[in-house]
């Protein structure tokens, strides 16, 4: 089926991120402002070696390209590119707040959340279309959010914002797409890191010297930071904001799970009846894809390297 890589990036991104919580939790000790600089920071260093290095063909391929954009287009491309680095960035300082100083199980209440807010934004300001199947499928997760939110509705604003911020990057970034993916979210990193730079000195607090911090900073940078964001970028390329959308409650799935089985937080029945349902509408708005059918997908013309 054309279009499966980017179904399979989607699913791998989102799999990926569903383990955050365990390179993310042993660092509660520390101010999330503090995590959020480091983790910002080294991800601009490790990236922009990787592209000065080793990419210097894609970057002078993409600046000419840039050079040749209309300039209604290279307008886009400037203001989707910085405007999604500061979504991006009060999603992850939100997140890690959240995680660390409110729940584990109010962060994944936020990626169940955010599906459907992506989804309804992306059917509105991109025109995406859905069909009847898929109604019912976001139909069914917004039930499911409903229901956990009547159990413990103190964690639904933290999620609200959480989810918000994440579908507006997504729903942005579907936009984006002239430009080499890695480069973008370079490029997206290093904006980010100029706007924190000059708050490091009075909000960085002492530079962290225990081993585990580097440890687990160097899990995030890597695994939770440039590949699952990679992925989710060039997942872009192939299928729609809502599809990439649904594929998110793969995270709260996993993260619901560790929450339970890993930091042992207490769940209920209309918990675990609520994730449920949540499973089988990805099975519903997936179903062409899971049952083999032939439809095809077409995928927008990107400037991006092979």
């Amino acid at each position: 089926m054309k279009g499966k890589k980017y179904y399979l990036a989607a699913f791998s991104a989102f799999f990926i991120w569903g383990f955050f919580s365990l390179a993310l939790k042993p660092l509660s000790g520390y101010p999330s402002v503090t995590i959020l600089f480091y983790r910002v920071f080294f991800s601009v260093f490790l990236m922009s070696f990787i592209n000065i290095i080793f990419r210097r063909k894609v970057l002078l391929t993409n600046w000419n390209y840039f050079k040749i954009l209309a300039p209604e287009r290279k307008k886009s491309v400037f203001f989707l590119t910085l405007g999604g680095s500061c979504i991006l960035a009060s999603n992850w300082f939100i997140f890690i707040y959240v995680v660390n100083h409110v729940s584990v199980k109010a962060g994944s209440l936020a990626y169940l959340i955010c599906p459907i807010l992506t989804t309804v934004l992306a059917f509105f300001i991109l025109k995406e279309k859905l069909s009847s199947w898929q109604w019912l499928a976001v139909s069914i997760s917004a039930f499911s959010c409903i229901l956990l939110s009547l159990h413990d509705f103190h964690d639904i604003f933290y999620s609200l914002v959480v989810a918000a911020s994440y579908a507006l990057y997504l729903v942005s970034q579907r936009k984006n797409h002239e430009l080499d993916k890695f480069l973008v979210l370079n490029i997206q990193l290093l904006f980010i890191a100029a706007i924190l730079l000059p708050f490091y000195p009075n909000y960085s607090g002492a530079i962290p010297t225990a081993g585990l911090f580097y440890i687990c900073l160097s899990c995030i940078v890597v695994f939770f930071t440039i590949i699952p964001l990679f992925l989710n970028l060039y997942a872009l390329k192939g299928i729609n904001s809502s599809s990439v959308g649904i594929l998110m409650y793969i995270n709260p799935i996993i993260n619901f799970s560790l929450a339970i089985f890993h930091f042992n937080e207490k769940v209920t029945l209309l918990q675990i009846g609520s994730y449920f349902l949540i499973l089988i509408s990805i099975i519903i708005f997936n179903k062409k894809l899971i049952f083999l059918d032939k439809t095809k997908i077409a995928s927008p013309k990107i400037a991006d390297s092979k």
